[in-house]
Formats: C-alpha cells, sequence, structure tokens
C-alpha cells in the first residue's frame, strides 16, 4: 500500500509537468496532437489524485497507525465518520483535498461539451496545470500524506474534538470548492488576455464558474460561523480570527467581481478593473492558504507550523507578477476598447459604489490581519488588532453597501432623471423613514442599529417593488396569474432574480448581525442545587449534576429546566466533554432558539458540593441570520441553475479546431 500510495503522487507529478510541457509546446506550435496529448495527461492526473485520496480514506478509516498523517489525526476510538474527513485535518490531506479538486475543475472545463473546439481550452489548461504542478510538488516533497513512521504506535493521537462536529465535515470540503474554483475564472481571464480578446466572450464562458466558486465560499464561511457558533462556547459566530479573514476576503472581492461583469457585458467598461479583481481574488486564496499554514499568525482555525507558508509566498507572488504582466502588456488593448460612464447618478454608478466599497472592506480586512505582522517588523512588537477594529470599520461599509444595494434597483441606465428618482423613491423613503420612528418608539435607541433597520426596511421594500413590477409589467402583456406570471418573470431572468434573493438574504443577515451585536445580554452566575438563574425573560432552574462516560470520553452534564414568562420551554443539558486523548475539554451549549432569539447556556465550572457556574447569553436575531444564509444559498443556485453561456463567437482562433 505504501508504494502504490506514494507512486501516485509521484506518478502524478511526472504527469503535470509533461502535461504542463507539452500543452505549452502546443500552443506555441499550434499543434492540436500536442495540445490533446497534454489534455489526455489532465485525465491521468485526475485519475492519480482521486486514487491518492481514496489511499488516504482507506488508511484512515482502517487506522494504519504506522501512518504518520493517520496517528496525528486519528485513534481506534474515533467514529468512522471523523475517521474519514480527518483526511482534511492536517496539511498534507488537505492540500491532497485541493488537489483532487483542482484535477477535477480541469477536466471539466477541458472536455466540456460547451467548450469542445474552443481555441482558450489550451491556455486555461495550461494555467490550471501550473497550479496542479506546484500542489502535486508540495505533496510529493514537503508535505507528505504517505509518511510511514519509525515504530508504529499502539493508538493514534486522535482528531481534535472542536473538529468533531458535522459543520468540520462540510467546512472544509465547500471552502476549497471555493478557493480552488476562483482559479477558473483567473485562468479565464490570463487566456483571454493572451488570445487578445478584450470583449466580454471570456467572462460569458466563465459566469457560470464565477458563481459556483462564491457559492462555495459562501457556504464555507456560513458553515463556518455555524460551527464556531455551537463548538467553541463563546456565544458568537465571527471573531474576525485571521482564517477567517482569509476565507472572507476573496469572497468580498468575488462579490464585486460578479457585480462589475454586469457593467462590461451591458457598457463595455471596467475591463482593466474587472481583470484586477479577478487576480486579486485567486492572489487571496492563495494568500489565505499562506495565513493557514505558515503558522505565522494565531488562529484557533490553523494548522501546526511547517515550512508550507513560504512555499505558498513565493507560488503567490510568482503568479501574481506574471498575471500583472500579461495584464500590463494588453493594457492599451483594453484601455482602446472601453466605455465611459454618462451620468454619476446611474445603475452603473451604484455598481461601481458598490465595488470600491467591497474592495475596501477587503482592504480593510487584509490590513487588520497582516498588522500584527507589520507591527511587529516595523517596531519588534507584535500587536494584535481585534473585534473594535473590524467592527468599527467594517459596519459603516456594511450599512453603505446595504443602501446602495436598496437604491440601484430603482435607478435606470445611463441616467436617472429627477422625476424618475422622485417616482421610485418617495414611497419607499417615507415608509423606511416612518419605520425608523417606529423602531425608536418601540424602545430601540442605539443610533447605528436605528439607521442599519432603516437601510434594510428600504432595500426591503425597493426590492418587493421590483418583484411587483416585474409580475404587474408581465400581467398585462400575458393575462396570467400572480403565481404563473411571478414564476416565468423569475425563469426568464434567472440572473437578475437569483440576485435580488441574494441581496434579501444578505438585508436578513444584517438583521441578525445588528441584532445579535447590540442587543445580547449575558451573564455568568454561580449557583448551588436547586438554584435559579434569571435573565431578562428567562428562568433557568439548576436541578441537577451528573456525569456519564461514552466510550473513552468522559461528559460532565448539568439538568436544567427553562421558563420565559412563566412558561416551561423543556429540560437541556449543557455539557463539558472530557476527551480521553485530548488535554483540553470541549464545552457543548444548549441552544434555546425562536424567531426573536437565541437562549445560550456553557456550563463553565463546578465544585465537589454541586454547586456550578453557568453563562448565559441571550443572542437577538440569530435564526434571521441563519435563514438569510440560507436565502444566499438559493439566490445562488436559482441564478446558476440552466445558466445560458450565451452565442458568442471568440474573435481569436488560435489553434484550429479539432476534426470531429
Amino acid at each position: 500500500m505504501f508504494l502504490f500510495a506514494n507512486a501516485t503522487i509521484y506518478i502524478g507529478l511526472a504527469i503535470a509537468i509533461y502535461s504542463l510541457l507539452i500543452l505549452t509546446l502546443g500552443i506555441s506550435t499550434k499543434n492540436q496532437k500536442l495540445v490533446n496529448s497534454g489534455k489526455g495527461g489532465m485525465i491521468a492526473l485526475f485519475v492519480c489524485a482521486a486514487l491518492a485520496m481514496l489511499s488516504l480514506f482507506y488508511l484512515l478509516a482502517t487506522s494504519q497507525f504506522q501512518y504518520e498523517y493517520v496517528s496525528d489525526y486519528t485513534s481506534s476510538e474515533l467514529p468512522i465518520i471523523y475517521k474519514l474527513t480527518a483526511l482534511w485535518a492536517g496539511n498534507a490531506g488537505s492540500l491532497l483535498l485541493w488537489t483532487f479538486f483542482l484535477t477535477l475543475y480541469m477536466i471539466m472545463i477541458a472536455f466540456s461539451r460547451k467548450m469542445k473546439g474552443n481555441p482558450m481550452v489550451p491556455y486555461i489548461s495550461a494555467i490550471l496545470m501550473a497550479n496542479a504542478v506546484f500542489f502535486f510538488f508540495i505533496l510529493g516533497f514537503v508535505a507528505k500524506p504517505f509518511l510511514l513512521l519509525d515504530t508504529v504506535p499502539i493508538e493514534g493521537k486522535g482528531l481534535n474534538p472542536m473538529l468533531q462536529n458535522p459543520g468540520m465535515i462540510i467546512h472544509p470540503v465547500t471552502l476549497y470548492l471555493g478557493y480552488v474554483g476562483l482559479a477558473v475564472p483567473f485562468a479565464f481571464a490570463m487566456a483571454a488576455l493572451l488570445l487578445k480578446n478584450v470583449d466580454d466572450f471570456w467572462i460569458k464562458m466563465t459566469r457560470r464558474w464565477t458563481i459556483v466558486a462564491w457559492l462555495f465560499l459562501s457556504l464555507g464561511n456560513i458553515f463556518g460561523g455555524q460551527w464556531a457558533y455551537v463548538e467553541l462556547g463563546w456565544g458568537g459566530y465571527w471573531a474576525w480570527d485571521p482564517v477567517e479573514n482569509a476565507s472572507f476576503m476573496p469572497w468580498l472581492t468575488a462579490t464585486a467581481f460578479l457585480h462589475s461583469v454586469m457593467i462590461q457585458e451591458r457598457k463595455n467598461m471596467l475591463k482593466i478593473w474587472n481583470i484586477s479583481l479577478i487576480i486579486v481574488s485567486y492572489a487571496l486564496t492563495l494568500f489565505g492558504t499562506f495565513l493557514v499554514r505558515s503558522g505565522v499568525l494565531t488562529s484557533v482555525h490553523a494548522f501546526a507550523n511547517s515550512n508550507l507558508g513560504l512555499y505558498f509566498l513565493i507560488f503567490m507572488g510568482i503568479a501574481v507578477i506574471l498575471a500583472l504582466y500579461v495584464l500590463m502588456s494588453r493594457y492599451n488593448l483594453l484601455k482602446r476598447s472601453a466605455g465611459e460612464f454618462n451620468s454619476f447618478v446611474s445603475k452603473e454608478s451604484s455598481f461601481l459604489v458598490n465595488n470600491l466599497l467591497l474592495v475596501g472592506a477587503a482592504f480593510a480586512v487584509f490590513w487588520g490581519t497582516i498588522f500584527p505582522l507589520v507591527s511587529e517588523a516595523v517596531r519588534g512588537t507584535k500587536v494584535t488588532v481585534g473585534l473594535p477594529f473590524f467592527n468599527k470599520v467594517e459596519a459603516p461599509i456594511l450599512l453603505s453597501m446595504m443602501f446602495v444595494m436598496a437604491v440601484c434597483p430603482m435607478l435606470a441606465w445611463q441616467k436617472s432623471t429627477v422625476k424618475n428618482l422622485k417616482k421610485n423613491f418617495m414611497i419607499p423613503a417615507i415608509l423606511a423613514i416612518v419605520g425608523m420612528v417606529l423602531m425608536v418608539v418601540l424602545g430601540i435607541q442605539k443610533a447605528w442599529a436605528v439607521i442599519g433597520y432603516g437601510v434594510i426596511i428600504l432595500l426591503l421594500i425597493t426590492h418587493f417593488l421590483e418583484f411587483y413590477r416585474g409580475v404587474k409589467a408581465r400581467r398585462k402583456m400575458t393575462k396570467e396569474s400572480p403565481i404563473v406570471a411571478l414564476y416565468r418573470l423569475m425563469i426568464r431572468n434567472r440572473r437578475r432574480y437569483g440576485g435580488y434573493i441574494v441581496h434579501l438574504g444578505i438585508a436578513f443577515i444584517t438583521m441578525g448581525i445588528i441584532g445579535s451585536q447590540n442587543y445580547d445580554v449575558e451573564t455568568m452566575k454561580t449557583v448551588p442545587l436547586g438554584g435559579t438563574i434569571e435573565l431578562k425573560d428567562y428562568r433557568i432552574n439548576y436541578e441537577r449534576l451528573d456525569q456519564k462516560r461514552e466510550g473513552i470520553n468522559d461528559i460532565v452534564y448539568a439538568d436544567l429546566t427553562v421558563f420565559r414568562n412563566g412558561k416551561k420551554l423543556g429540560t437541556f443539558q449543557p455539557e463539558k466533554v472530557f476527551y480521553g486523548n485530548w488535554e483540553q475539554p470541549s464545552s457543548e451549549v444548549a441552544i434555546i432558539s425562536s424567531v426573536k432569539e437565541d437562549l445560550y447556556i456553557v456550563l463553565s465550572a463546578w465544585e465537589d458540593d454541586g454547586k456550578a457556574t453557568f453563562v448565559v447569553k441571550i443572542n437577538p436575531m440569530m435564526n434571521w441570520l441563519w435563514f438569510g444564509s440560507f436565502m444566499i444559498v438559493i439566490g445562488a443556485l436559482f441564478a446558476v441553475w440552466n445558466g445560458k453561456y450565451g452565442n458568442v463567437t471568440p474573435r481569436y482562433t488560435g489553434i484550429r479546431k479539432e476534426v470531429s
């Protein structure tokens, strides 16, 4: 097994190098046979990556502790599902998963029916193959997944308890699909520049790939936040941790890209900006991987210190320099064919403002993340930037983006007249102001919260009006029922209305963020058996403290009876789990959810006489945050499902088409 597993890596590296060279030679000589040979190498490379990953799955599942990776991340007592998902618990396994996804994306593009005979394919394949060479090199010589130990241990070290959670089964997979997926539009953009194809053909071809990558990044962040909320026991879902930031930054720039490409398609504008955005997004995926694996910053999510960070930093530097060189070499060509803005008060201007806000948010996160490194280099002292900085900087940017999202649907393309603005904004603005006044009357006094909810009301109204006017216009032409008209309207404009659903999801997420960040209440109290904790409308009776054993783990738990406004909600059990092969215990929290708020209870400590200390927190509007996340996913799926590439023919034919 050792020889077979390692052979998949080294043979894969040899195939990747061969395919890259033969694709490059085929492009330079315009020889389709060489290109076809390189494409055949892609299939062989995918098989190597798949076999390597299946081999590691087998070793993990069967507890082959003679392998260092298996010994470090599993134990015989671990449930089979967590033995398998330990594949992405460490550097070597997670990079193997990354490599598998990369080869999967490669063959999906190279052998896509819609891309058959397309002159961009060899260029795209070569760019992605260069990525594959790097990752197979790392697996072969730096982070080896099939390294044998000199002495075979009786038992493995086990999996970090924080990773033994359903969220960690899905979170890394979706995040890596998003990270790797952003290499696809990057490869398309570079191929278009190399072919001197400066129209929007490459954007139309790559639109679905970009949305898919963005969707997986969104899912990765959502599952990561949900995991932090239920597993870490601190009552929050986003701590601006360096690794959280690493996944959030490319999400922001990819979001900006998805918006600005619409301006290029409609108005032939922002060509240089769009390519720059996709270069930055791709670079940020590599930068995030550098942060996770270098050990330069402390994070609950990061892997153990290693020298991998240096390799990723070098590779990122080379990729960015080459990409910028290609961009600058085509600068004049891009500049000559660019359109211009006709008015500052127009839909395209609102898209540009939104882009600037998104990029500004990404830069603020980037600066806050690397500031400890900068301060250490300049002053010799590592100064950590925490929650207050990020919240103070990002909150106004988020509200500004929400406002732009709210007004954008009401603006006209090219130029909006004063009459048009009055007609579209008078009623939504009045209703938003009335809503803000009502909130103040009902007791919401904090300025940011009132402004934030006012902007959300404005967004909800303008988006409702977009749906209403679309249905009304369609019914006038077709005489369809409202439901049928709405359905057919959305089906025929998937991208537009899918985007609106995403906007609504972000509005609901913002509702949850404002509520949970501004109106959360927390108490810590030590009570005897039979004691009571009261917090706002809740009364919590401490009934019993007991312990049990599950496998090699000891669990201490408390029975709590919870009442709200005198009504019994049930009995709940916060736990503290002591793992047999791990030093630090883990908290399993009790969460009682409602539309209005979450009651979040943590068993913090206890004494021999039965006294126990509990942390009790009320998190308002939390379910709105998760509901909004669900809407984002639905909107993105709706936009991408059965999407069309468009009947566009590239201007440059480069390599002759394959003879069928």
